[in-house]
């Protein structure tokens, strides 16, 4: 398919110019235990990656919306898009653009990458007032045109390659042919009828993108309205994690990633160093990636520090290297015992992000029975998930346990009857599994109700102002832009919170490497 280079050169970026050290911030590993014996043993430790909570300084949008305006959309579904494009481009400014893509039996391109002046926001609302649905569903059309129109863009530092997919139908071909390569794809099933199945497949098969289900009598601007606000805060991109295996010190058996999470993980053949790729973070992000370790007996017969791995993290447009965080466990002739009753703060940190993750799990067990029309037995793992989840003690003052207990629930009475299921549950348990596996937020039909674990400040700001925005479409919606100047008249300090905190950690680095000596020259004299 042709590439088009006919994209607008959008205004600079907020960052432009600006240093993104520290934008992005490491937390010290947790593990599962206290320590671990000098005998053949297994840990596993959490690493935590986390994006600054301003969005003061961010990349620039580009989004290409892919819209299904096949004969089924006619009616309120039509209207539904309208309203929501209408809020998107409203909330964009001169450094984001937006391109509008629409496919029936075939797609088209409205318009190129626009930045989203006052100008062309005039003329995309225009466009938008005059979609119209008819024809058939081509889904795979739409998604190459979306995808050539951002693979041909002349303009790209410091810019985010995004598509809005949103169809409700089966489809002709198999989009999941199609290869994303570096663009989020964020896909919506619009109602009962869609092959949710295949949306979040082609979610799933792009980087950082997630599925929503946008069911029946729902508003399509709440799901967008919430993506967006992360789309409008993304302050670093090409985000990944490497975990380098310490294999001279004699230790290490094997390091192994725990199932549970959905990146693109590699790991090399010769040296073991593994490396997760996250995409894009939002202000106010976390990544959690949980690390399984299985040592081999020890040498030595008195307690030691046992250095297991070193892990490091990097960004796009970081002018330092991240200092690296040691993944260091204590090993002693006499450890301690693994009862969760007497766990401290970081072991029920672990704890919790197993629980997240069996959670995860589970609901994607309950599902696959449920959509083998196996719905008492699907219910029944549903209710031990939720035993599991009244059985553990955490330190979020119960946030976590809230929003996996409401999930739980929203799908038990999903499957009441097998209909129902296939209506609403079947979209939900994928959406629920897209959110998890991604740790991102994604809809479910449910916004306003359940708070997702992934939500940021800005998300929940947006969806309010989603919804007042359906109530009266004529009042004025506030850009980008007004909301960084409330975010920092509400917190003035926390644009130099970044820089802040990449000097803090710098400073503890280097104190543990002072440490490190000390203990090795203490071995030595021994």
């Amino acid at each position: 398919m042709a590439l088009f280079h006919d994209d607008d050169k959008p205004s600079s970026p907020n960052n432009a110019g600006s240093s993104k050290d520290g934008l992005v911030t490491m937390a010290f590993p947790a593990f599962s235990r206290k320590d671990v014996g000098l005998t053949k043993d297994a840990v596993t430790a959490v690493v935590e990656i986390k994006a600054t909570s301003s969005a003061a300084m961010r990349e620039g949008l580009d989004l290409v919306a892919v819209l299904d305006v096949s004969g089924s959309m006619s009616g309120d579904k039509i209207e539904s898009v309208k309203k929501a494009l209408q809020f998107v481009i409203m909330k964009l400014t001169p450094m984001d653009r937006l391109s509008i893509v629409t496919f029936d039996s075939s797609a088209r391109r409205l318009n190129p990458l626009r930045s989203m002046t006052q100008a062309a926001q005039t003329d995309l609302k225009a466009i938008v007032n005059g979609l119209a649905a008819g024809g058939g569903t081509d889904i795979k059309a739409g998604l190459d045109l979306g995808l050539a129109v951002l693979g041909g863009r002349v303009h790209t530092e410091s810019r985010t390659p995004n598509i809005f997919l949103m169809s409700d139908g089966q489809t002709s071909g198999d989009p999941r042919q199609v290869n994303p390569g570096d663009v989020a794809v964020y896909t919506f099933g619009f109602g009962a009828g869609t092959d949710h199945k295949l949306l979040s497949d082609l979610a799933k098969k792009s980087t950082g993108g997630t599925y929503s289900a946008v069911p029946d009598g729902t508003n399509l601007s709440a799901p967008f309205s919430q993506l967006l606000g992360g789309l409008l805060t993304v302050v670093a991109q090409d985000v990944q994690l490497t975990l380098e295996p310490n294999n001279a010190d004699g230790d290490l058996d094997k390091m192994t990633v725990a199932p549970g999470t959905d990146y693109t993980t590699t790991t090399d053949a010769k040296s073991g160093l593994i490396t997760i790729k996250f995409g894009t973070l939002f202000s106010g992000e976390a990544r959690k990636v949980a690390v399984n370790f299985t040592l081999r007996d020890s040498d030595e017969t008195e307690e030691y520090d046992a250095t297991l791995a070193e892990a490091r993290h990097s960004y796009a447009g970081q002018k330092t290297r991240q200092p690296s965080e040691n993944i260091l466990i204590v090993r002693t002739p006499n450890p301690s015992p693994a009862d969760p009753s007497s766990a401290g703060a970081s072991q029920r940190s672990v704890q919790a992000e197993e629980l997240r993750r069996l959670h995860a799990n589970t609901i994607g067990t309950a599902s696959l029975l449920a959509d083998a029309e196996k719905l008492a037995e699907a219910r029944e793992k549903i209710m031990d998930a939720q035993n599991a989840v009244e059985d553990i003690m955490l330190d979020d003052g119960e946030r976590m346990i809230n929003a996996l207990r409401a999930e739980l629930l929203q799908l038990l009475t999903f499957m009441e009857s097998q209909a129902l299921y296939n209506e609403r549950g079947h979209p939900y348990a994928l959406a629920t599994i897209a959110s998890h596996g991604r740790q991102r937020t994604a809809g479910r039909g449910d916004e306003g109700e359940v708070i997702s674990l992934y939500v940021t400040p800005r998300m929940i700001a947006y969806l309010e102002q989603a919804k007042r925005f359906e109530e009266n479409p004529e009042e004025p919606v506030p850009t980008a832009d007004d909301d960084v100047e409330e975010e920092i008249k509400n917190d003035p300090f926390g644009t130099i919170a970044a820089p802040l905190a990449l000097y803090l950690d710098t400073a503890i680095q280097a104190l543990q490497s002072i440490k490190k000596v000390l203990a090795d020259a203490s071995q030595r004299k021994r």
